[in-house]
């Protein structure tokens, strides 16, 4: 299906993962791409492949927490494309192996999960939202988490961030409602991308074990959920949080 023929969709951290899968998915569709990303081989890599299946693709590599780049990286789109169709805000992350209980936490691992997770969605989301809302037209896509719903002991600030995201979420759909502007966000659960590489494996059970569907996701099910939200198929919906999580959480 070619949803988004000819559209422009914008992925940030597009080099890996849910952001990779998700592009490629977008291409597929018939999108062209603007993707950003810190890491710059994987982003070329994901770029080339793009490519390869015809889309017209602009790769820009650096940090979308920085507000100047992300300016600086959105004026080069628009010159480039005119239009943005589509964002997709996936930049996020947990503290990983800083990650504890929140009474042994810090306040830096808060700021910095905070600040990768939500404060990024906010700033890439302002650089679209003006154009968006004088065309009458355009789909942000935010990628949250069943985290935050499902309140796992040890990423308290991953949770709140993410349900943060979820927030903006609702909160800037009826914004835009009048505009025709769709606000959409993803939830995944555990999905096989590198961060799955250092959870202990007794604990990988634990989590299978409590997933009715048995297994984990691939990062091309999440991808799938996002290019539907990104397409006109989804068009009356907004402000809705999809959970893609093998049913783990249940609404």
């Amino acid at each position: 299906m070619r949803r988004l023929e000819a559209k422009l969709a914008v992925v940030t951290g597009a080099a890996n993962g849910i952001g990779r899968a998700s592009a490629l998915r977008f291409a597929a569709e018939g999108a062209n791409l603007a993707i950003m990303d810190l890491d710059p081989v994987g982003l070329e890599a994901v770029a080339e492949q793009a490519r390869a299946g015809g889309a017209k693709v602009l790769a820009i590599a650096g940090d979308c927490t920085g507000e100047d780049f992300l300016t600086a990286s959105f004026k080069s789109i628009y010159d480039e494309f005119g239009f943005v169709d589509v964002l997709m805000n996936n930049v996020g992350q947990s503290a990983r192996e800083r990650a504890s209980e929140f009474y042994k936490s810090s306040s830096d691992v808060w700021r910095f999960v905070v600040d990768v997770t939500l404060f990024s969605t906010l700033l890439a989301s302002r650089q679209v939202v003006p154009s968006m809302r004088e065309a009458g037209r355009g789909k942000i896509v935010n990628v949250a988490s069943n985290a935050g719903m499902a309140g796992e002991v040890g990423i308290s600030e991953y949770a709140a961030a993410k349900m943060g995201v979820i927030g903006f979420t609702r909160s800037l759909a009826r914004e835009l409602a009048p505009f025709k502007v769709n606000v959409n966000a993803v939830c995944p659960g555990v999905t096989k991308t590198r961060v799955i590489d250092r959870i202990p494996e007794d604990i990988l059970d634990k989590i299978r074990a409590s997933i009715p569907l048995g297994y984990f996701a691939e990062p091309e099910d999440i991808a799938a959920a996002a290019a539907f939200l990104a397409s006109d198929d989804a068009r009356y919906m907004t402000g809705q949080s999809v959970v893609v999580d093998g049913g783990r959480w249940m609404i």
